[in-house]
């Protein structure tokens, strides 16, 4: 059965679903999801990022992240982290440029918090020597000392609920189905909170 055809099951069982929770399982379903089975990154693939453009780019954030470092009094250790790591490309290229600091590349303790399979088996192949460690969740990341955090067009990938000011207060943004059974979006109230599987049309807002 298609993602399409179980999402389709779970909301005529359940109800309407969040976006956010949508968004999740397009992206990362274990079965049908982008990120899980199907990462397509440069020229050849879906979409390309700054770091797949120029090696610059990545290597002025590694300067960066010493000169951020020495500011910070040379902690060792520090977590060094990025987010949505993609390919490893960006901070295959920030290592390079840190190396003009041993000291530095000495105290980071290297965290990639990446929960797709295949962009962690690019991310191993292309840091070989860097010893990552990855992650799921930020959180996941052990504390206990200081973090210099990367990220590169991540927020575009983070599921987020969606909201709509209406005429009789505010609504979520959700998804369900149209009298055809297809995927449709509509509108749950949040006061009181719905009962049943029930979606109003939505209005045209963003």
């Amino acid at each position: 059965m298609s993602l399409l055809d179980r999402l389709k099951a779970q909301i005529a069982q359940d109800g309407p679903i969040s976006v956010a929770e949508y968004f999740t399982r397009c992206l990362h379903d274990p079965r049908d999801g982008y990120y899980a089975i199907r990462p397509g990154l440069g020229a050849g693939g879906d979409f390309i990022t700054a770091p797949l453009v120029s090696q610059m780019f990545g290597e002025l954030i590694g300067l960066w992240a010493v000169e951020t470092w020495i500011r910070m009094g040379r902690p060792a250790p520090f977590r060094l982290i990025e987010m949505g790591p993609g390919d490893g490309t960006l901070i295959s290229d920030l290592l390079r440029a840190a190396r003009l600091s041993p000291d530095f590349m000495a105290a980071a303790d290297l965290w990639l918090v990446e929960v797709s399979p295949p962009l962690r088996a690019l991310q191993a192949q292309r840091l070989t020597g860097a010893a990552p460690q990855w992650a799921d969740r930020l959180d996941a990341v052990p504390g206990g000392a200081p973090m210099i955090l990367v990220a590169n067009e991540v927020l575009d990938c983070l599921p987020a609920r969606q909201f709509v000011r209406t005429d009789t207060g505010w609504a979520e943004r959700v998804i369900g189905l149209d009298q055809a059974g297809g995927l449709a979006f509509g509108l749950r109230g949040l006061n009181p909170p719905p009962r049943g599987g029930g979606v109003r049309a939505a209005d045209g807002g963003g």
